[in-house]
């Protein structure tokens, strides 16, 4: 008897985005591993050295020829490998009319360094014998040190950049990494590292020149594509962190509705935001909800607020006027009243207020957690527990789940959760990781807890509870302002929402992507001002951009 064919398997989504040398974010120790294994496969480390600091110079000569023609370069050599990438591109520049010198403060350099300081020096390139004057106008091109830093470099060497950032800033560009910042913290390992305009990094993207406080040392950050083969890449771990930018977001993993759905088929949202004290948290959330086009949008206010929104967003249904307490803070007893199982999503937190009574805070931040809730608010926390729809909490619903301890909380949640705290709120909400690296942080974070985690800062970071991540590789610096988080949060939700209604998970990727277009948002409008960049066109701008 024959038996009927098996049904074919469901097609699986490609990995978003690829795990690509474009998009992996490596450690020092992993790119030496990795060259390690080229070398050892019989590529020669002069090859691999040449084609970096050819494309390099290219790279240079493209982008600073005016000031490389006009006024040249000053070369700073270091001891080892990265000295002996910095040699290769003087001597190009040399060979391309460019006038050059190097300075090199160290006696002794590695064999390969060694031979190309001799061939360019017999080739006439001039080495400075004393430091370089810090108020030169030729470029600096800092090739002293490179991913293996581990101590700051001497004080001297700190002085002259500090000196060199003051006198001409935007004249130093960095190879690999900035003399004296760690490249998988990035943190700066002394007192001053190496200021760049641009920091061209060769191969991978080290983790550390894309965290918070690397960005005022690398500047821009190129990549310089060495065209590693796949299979190089391939042994690295399924948790290996993910760079995203803008262009990602065409391929990002959006909702796919039914054409036919009606309101209630594109998703089902609820909104609780707001308080006497932060009334427009609320209208935020709201506006970056509207944007991501969820079919059903309904909001518990307070008071104050719910009469008077259908003026302003009549599309909004406003399920639930809420009382505040003498403070002026949002009470939530009241929501046991609302019908969760008819939602697909629920966000709570945008201008909350902390809850009631001041209690001392694990961290410092912009607002202080209030007391534990107890009576009909409790009851309210383990309602949303419950809750088997996509829970996102943003901003005071976290500071309130501070005090409830939250993972503990969390593990015990019975639907998909999102968590979208910056660090001050992340730091109350699991301070045994306060001090830990925003990567390390959040990942440890979403594990422990089973929540998907947005650590916001100017590199947004998303980790997944099975240990993949993803950050962000830009942002806009002058749209970081008070209310863009809960354009973020309403967002986010809504695209939940949307995707639940579309039988889809709530994935950890598509947290990336809402955080992933809101950041492309805020440099669209920064393209055009800075003051273009304000919360509600962050909001107008997502309506258009990302999903299909």
């Amino acid at each position: 008897m024959t038996r009927p064919a098996a049904p074919p398997a469901e097609p699986t989504a490609p990995p978003w985005p690829p795990r690509d040398a474009a998009h992996l974010l490596v450690s020092g120790a992993q790119m030496a591993e990795l060259e390690q294994l080229l070398f050892a496969s019989g590529l020669p480390v002069e090859a691999l050295m040449e084609k970096a600091a050819l494309a390099l110079s290219r790279r240079l000569l493209a982008d600073h020829r005016a000031v490389l023609e006009r006024h040249g370069a000053v070369v700073l050599v270091g001891p080892g490998h990265n000295g002996g990438d910095a040699l290769v591109v003087a001597r190009e520049l040399h060979l391309a009319g460019v006038a050059v010198a190097i300075w090199s403060p160290f006696e002794r350099h590695k064999p390969l360094t060694a031979s190309h300081l001799r061939h360019v020096r017999w080739l006439g390139v001039p080495r400075l014998e004393a430091p370089p004057e810090a108020a030169g106008p030729a470029l600096w091109i800092d090739g002293l040190l490179g991913i293996g830093q581990r101590r700051p470099p001497d004080g001297t060497l700190q002085a002259l950049f500090r000196s060199r950032a003051r006198a001409r800033p935007g004249r130093l560009v960095a190879i690999d990494v900035p003399t004296g910042l760690c490249a998988d913290s990035g943190h700066c390992l002394g007192d001053a590292a190496a200021q760049a305009s641009h920091t061209y990094t060769l191969g991978l993207v080290k983790s550390g020149l894309v965290q918070d406080s690397a960005l005022r040392w690398v500047g821009e950050l190129q990549r310089i594509d060495l065209a590693l083969a796949p299979a190089l890449l391939a042994d690295l771990p399924a948790s290996q962190p993910l760079g995203l930018t803008p262009a990602d977001l065409a391929a990002a993993p959006w909702p796919v509705l039914d054409p036919a759905a009606a309101k209630y088929g594109r998703g089902r949202l609820l909104v609780v935001a707001g308080s006497e004290r932060y009334r427009g948290a609320a209208v935020l959330a709201l506006e970056g909800a509207g944007a991501a086009g969820c079919g059903s949008l309904r909001a518990a206010l307070p008071a104050c607020l719910a009469e008077g929104l259908w003026s302003q967003q009549p599309h909004v249904v406003v399920s639930l006027a809420l009382a505040c307490d003498r403070q002026g803070h949002l009470a939530l007893a009241q929501l046991g009243d609302v019908e969760l199982e008819r939602l697909d999503a629920l966000l709570v937190g945008p201008g909350l207020g902390p809850g009631p009574g001041p209690a001392p805070a694990p961290a410092p931040g912009p607002t202080e957690p209030g007391a534990p809730p107890d009576g009909e608010e409790a009851l309210a926390w383990r309602r949303l527990q419950r809750f088997a729809g996509l829970l996102v909490l943003d901003a005071d619903g976290l500071n309130r789940l501070a005090t409830l301890g939250a993972g503990d909380w969390l593990r015990q949640r019975q639907g998909p959760t999102w968590i979208t705290p910056h660090r001050g709120e992340f730091n109350r909400l699991f301070p045994q990781w306060r001090d830990a690296p925003a990567l390390e942080a959040a990942v440890a974070a979403a594990a422990s807890s089973g929540a998907s985690v947005l650590l916001k800062g100017a590199r947004s970071v998303v980790a997944a509870s099975d240990g993949r991540c993803w950050q962000l590789l830009q942002a806009a610096p002058a749209a970081a302002r008070a209310g863009l988080g809960d354009v973020l949060a309403g967002y986010g939700a809504a695209l939940g929402a949307m995707a639940l209604a579309a039988g889809e998970e709530a994935r950890a990727e598509l947290l990336a992507a809402a955080a992933l277009a809101h950041a492309e948002a805020g440099l669209e409008l920064q393209r055009q001002g800075r003051g273009h960049a304000s919360p509600q066109a962050v909001a107008r701008c997502l309506a258009g951009l990302g999903q299909p």
